[in-house]
C-alpha cells in the first residue's frame, strides 16, 4: 500500500466534550489501544499516536473540534490513519481533519458494552458517510480473531475493506403488492401535501453531524424545521406551576410506575428532580403547541445539562400515546389522545422516521408509539427457544412505556449517571416486551436521503441474562433484546450509518412484513432511497 515508505499507521482517539467522561473512560481506551497496537505490529507495521496523553486532563482523547484541527495540521495527510474508539465520542472533533485526509482511513471499535465505543464509531461512520469521506470500518472483542485479523491485513495491504452486504436489496429492484404500494404512496402524498413542522431545540447534539438533515432534503418530504432554543424551554419550565408538575407525577404513580428516589441529589434521583422533569414535559408540550409542531427533539447534552435535570423522562412520556394530560395556559388539552413523537438528541433523521412511522401505523390500525435506540452491543444467546444473535438496544431517553412489559407498571425511573448528567434527573426504564418489530434508519449519503429498514423480533431473555446485559451497559436505561431477521452482526455493523436505530412494534409477524413494505413505498414517494435489509418478504 505504501511502497518505499515506512510501514507506520497513525492513531487518533476522538473523545467526549465532558472532562469527567473522558477521565472515567480513559483506562478502557488505553487498554483497547494496546491490544489494537499489538495486532497491527504482528503484521509488521508500527503505530504512532498522533496526539499525546495529557497529564493535566488525565486522558489522551481529542476533546474538542479545535484540538482535532490542531492534531491534523501536524500529521502527514497521506499516511494511513486509524480512529480507535472504545467510548462515546463527538464526531466533529475529528471530522474536519478526516475530510481532508488523503491516506486510507479506518475506524475501529472494541466489541464491548461497557462504554459506548461501538455507538461512537457508528456515529462517526454515519458522519463520514454524510460528508462523502471514504473510509473502512472494523470491530473486535480482543483484536485477535480471524475476522478482524484478515480484514486488518486487507486494509494494510490495499487501504480498503470489503464487507458482506448481500443482505441489502434496493426497493427499486423488487416488486411488492400493488395494493400495498398504492397505500404507501397515497399516505405519503397526503403527508407531503399537508406539510408538518419539526421542532428542533438546538441542532447538532454532541457533534452528531450525521443527525442533521439539510433543509432542502427535508423540505422535499413535506417537513419543515422550526428552530427553537433550549433556553426558551428552560424559561418556559420556570413558568410551570408546582401543582401542575405534581399532577403529572401523581398520574405516573397512579399507573404504578416506580421512582427510585434517594437523599443525595449529587448521586441519587430525588423527588425534586422528578418534578423538574415534569415541568419540562409540560413546557415542551406548550411550546410545541404554540409553534404547531408535529414532532420535537430536545438536545439537552449541550446547554440544558448545565442548567437543569435530564430530559429523558420527558422524552419517554412524549412518545407514549397514553401519557399524563397537559393543558395550555388557557386550559385547552394539548395533543389529546396522541403522542408527540420525540427524537432523542435532536437526531433529525430519527425525527423524520419517527413521525412518518407514528402516523402510518395509526392509519394501518396499529399503535404507532416508536423510539430510537442506540445500537449498543450484543451477543449470541442460546436458550428459551432462542438460538440467535441478540442485540442490546438502549437509549437514555425517548423509549415509551407502551414498549415495556406491563407498561407503566413495569417502568421505573433511575438517576442518570453523574459523569454525564450533573443535575440528575431520571430515565423511563423498562424491559421491552416480546413481539415482532419493524426497524429502520434514515441517513444522508451522496446528498440524498436514504432509509434502511427490515423486520425483527424483540425476544424475552431470562431475568438473569437481562440483568447481566444491563450491568455490561447502562442499568439505568430502557433495554430491548432484538433479533434482526436475516442480518448478521457483522453485516449490520458494516452497513449501518448511524448510532441510532428506529423501532416500532407490529401486531403480528405477517403485519410487520406488510407494514414494512407499505412504509418503504411511502418513503420512496417522499423521495427517499429505500433499501430492504435482511429477510423482508415482498408479498
Amino acid at each position: 500500500m505504501l511502497e518505499g515508505k515506512i510501514k507506520e499507521v497513525l492513531l487518533v482517539a476522538s473523545g467526549d466534550l465532558r472532562l469527567s467522561a473522558n477521565q472515567d473512560c480513559w483506562a478502557t481506551q488505553d487498554a483497547m489501544e494496546q491490544a489494537l497496537t499489538t495486532a497491527i505490529e504482528k503484521q509488521g507495521w508500527k503505530v504512532r499516536r498522533a496526539h499525546l496523553y495529557d497529564a493535566v486532563k488525565k486522558h489522551g482523547f481529542i476533546d474538542s473540534q479545535k484540538m482535532g484541527m490542531e492534531v491534523f495540521r501536524n500529521v502527514d495527510p497521506d499516511q494511513p490513519i486509524i480512529v480507535a474508539e472504545s467510548v462515546w465520542q463527538y464526531s466533529h472533533h475529528v471530522l474536519a481533519g478526516l475530510t481532508t485526509h488523503r491516506g486510507p482511513i479506518l475506524t475501529v471499535a472494541n466489541w464491548s458494552g461497557m462504554w459506548p465505543g461501538l455507538v461512537g464509531m457508528l456515529n462517526l461512520n454515519g458522519s463520514l458517510t454524510k460528508a462523502g469521506v471514504v473510509y473502512s470500518t472494523l470491530w473486535s472483542r480482543n483484536f485477535d480473531d480471524a475476522f478482524f485479523v484478515e480484514r486488518l491485513s486487507e486494509w494494510l495491504s490495499t487501504g480498503k475493506i470489503r464487507h458482506d452486504q448481500s443482505h441489502v436489496k434496493d426497493f427499486d429492484l423488487v416488486k411488492i403488492p400493488v395494493k400495498e404500494e398504492t397505500a404507501g404512496r397515497e399516505f405519503a402524498k397526503k403527508l407531503k401535501d399537508k406539510k408538518s413542522i419539526m421542532g428542533v431545540f438546538d441542532e447538532g447534539c454532541m457533534g452528531m453531524y450525521n443527525a442533521i438533515v439539510p433543509d432542502d432534503l427535508l423540505h422535499a418530504t413535506g417537513i419543515f424545521k422550526e428552530r427553537l432554543s433550549q433556553s426558551a424551554l428552560y424559561a418556559a419550565m420556570l413558568k410551570v406551576k408546582t401543582e401542575e408538575a405534581e399532577a403529572v407525577l401523581n398520574w405516573m404513580l397512579d399507573k404504578g410506575m416506580i421512582f427510585n428516589w434517594g437523599e443525595d441529589p449529587k448521586s441519587d434521583l430525588t423527588r425534586e428532580q422528578t418534578l423538574e422533569q415534569c415541568k419540562m414535559y409540560i413546557a415542551a408540550l406548550r411550546i410545541a403547541d404554540n409553534f404547531g409542531c408535529d414532532t420535537i427533539g430536545i438536545q439537552y447534552q449541550q446547554g440544558l445539562k448545565d442548567l437543569t435535570v435530564a430530559s429523558d423522562l420527558t422524552e419517554g412520556l412524549l412518545n407514549n400515546t397514553d401519557r399524563p394530560p397537559v393543558v395550555s395556559e388557557s386550559g385547552e388539552v394539548l395533543y389529546a389522545g396522541s403522542a408527540l413523537p420525540h427524537f432523542n438528541e435532536v437526531d433529525e433523521c430519527a425525527g423524520l422516521d419517527g413521525l412518518i412511522t407514528y402516523l402510518l401505523w395509526k392509519e394501518l390500525g396499529m399503535q404507532g408509539d416508536n423510539t430510537l435506540h442506540d445500537i449498543r452491543w450484543g451477543e449470541h444467546f442460546q436458550g428459551n427457544e432462542i438460538d440467535d444473535f441478540v442485540w442490546v438496544l438502549l437509549i437514555s431517553g425517548a423509549a415509551p412505556a407502551s414498549h415495556f412489559i406491563d407498561g407503566y407498571k413495569g417502568a421505573a425511573s433511575d438517576r442518570q449517571p453523574p459523569m454525564f448528567f450533573p443535575f440528575g434527573g431520571g430515565t423511563l426504564k423498562g424491559v421491552s416486551k416480546p413481539g415482532p418489530i419493524v426497524w429502520s434508519r434514515v441517513f444522508v449519503m451522496n446528498n440524498k436521503l436514504h432509509c434502511d429498514l427490515g423486520v425483527g423480533e424483540c425476544v424475552l431473555l431470562p431475568e438473569e441474562e437481562t440483568q447481566r446485559r444491563w450491568k455490561e451497559t447502562n442499568p439505568q436505561w430502557p433495554i430491548m433484546h432484538a433479533v434482526l431477521d436475516g442480518v448478521t452482526r457483522d453485516q449490520m455493523m458494516a452497513r449501518h450509518k448511524a448510532n441510532h436505530i428506529q423501532v416500532v412494534y407490529a401486531s403480528d409477524k405477517a403485519k410487520a412484513h406488510e407494514a414494512c413494505r407499505i412504509k418503504a413505498a411511502a418513503l420512496a414517494e417522499l423521495g427517499i432511497e429505500v433499501h430492504f435489509c435482511g429477510d423482508v418478504k415482498f408479498e
